[in-house]
C-alpha cells in the first residue's frame, strides 16, 4: 500500500495492479497504469456490474464541473466529450460513459480505441479467505502519438484524484446505486 484516503470509514489505497486481472496484459506497454482499493462493506451486493454503476455512474457534483470543462477543451482538439461518448455506445453495453467490453463475476472491463490513446479500466473485487472482499479500480493507457501524450500528462493528476473519489463515494454509499427516479 503506497498512500491512503480515509473519510468516514472508506479508505481508498494505492495498490500494485493485481496480476490475475484480464488487464495484466496491458500493463507493460502502458503509458499510465494505477490502481486503487477499497474495502467492500460486509453484506454489500457484489454484482460486478452494479458495483460498477456506484462507482462510475454516481459521481460527485464537482467531478460533473470538472467534466465539462474537459469536454470544453477537448472539443477544441476533435476529441470525443463524454456527451459523444454516451451517444455513441447507446448500441453497446456500457457503465456510464464507458463501453463494457467485457464481464465476469468478479471483473468489469471498460474501454476505448481512439488514434490519440487507447485505455481501458477494471473494475475488479478480490475476495480473501476470511470472507472479506476489496473493490480494485485499475487504469491502463497507451497512447498512439504525441496529441495522446499531452492528453495523458493534462488529466493525470485529476485522474487519480477522480478514481479515490468516485472509490470513496461509492464506497461510503456501501456501493448502493441510487435510483433514478
Amino acid at each position: 500500500m503506497y498512500s491512503q484516503l480515509m473519510t468516514f470509514g472508506a479508505i481508498v489505497t494505492e495498490q500494485h495492479p493485481p496480476k490475475h486481472s484480464c488487464l495484466a496484459g496491458w500493463y507493460e506497454r502502458a503509458d499510465l497504469v494505477d490502481s486503487f482499493a477499497v474495502q467492500l462493506p460486509s453484506g454489500a451486493n457484489t454484482n460486478i456490474r452494479l458495483i460498477g454503476q456506484a462507482i462510475l455512474g454516481q459521481p460527485a457534483p464537482w467531478f460533473k464541473a470538472l467534466l465539462a470543462s474537459l469536454d470544453r477543451i477537448v472539443r477544441l482538439f476533435g476529441l470525443q466529450t463524454s456527451a459523444e461518448l454516451r451517444g455513441k455506445n447507446t448500441e453497446r453495453d456500457r457503465s456510464d460513459f464507458f463501453p463494457i467490453l467485457s464481464v465476469d463475476d468478479n471483473e468489469l472491463i471498460l474501454g476505448e480505441y481512439n488514434k490519440y490513446l487507447d485505455f481501458r479500466i477494471s473494475l475488479m473485487i478480490e475476495r480473501t479467505g476470511s470472507g472479506s472482499a476489496a473493490v480494485f479500480a485499475t487504469t491502463a493507457v497507451r497512447c498512439n502519438n504525441q496529441l495522446g501524450r499531452i492528453y495523458l500528462a493534462a488529466i493525470k493528476p485529476f485522474h487519480r484524484l477522480v478514481v479515490r473519489s468516485h472509490l470513496q463515494r461509492a464506497a461510503k454509499a456501501g456501493f448502493a446505486v441510487r435510483s433514478m427516479v
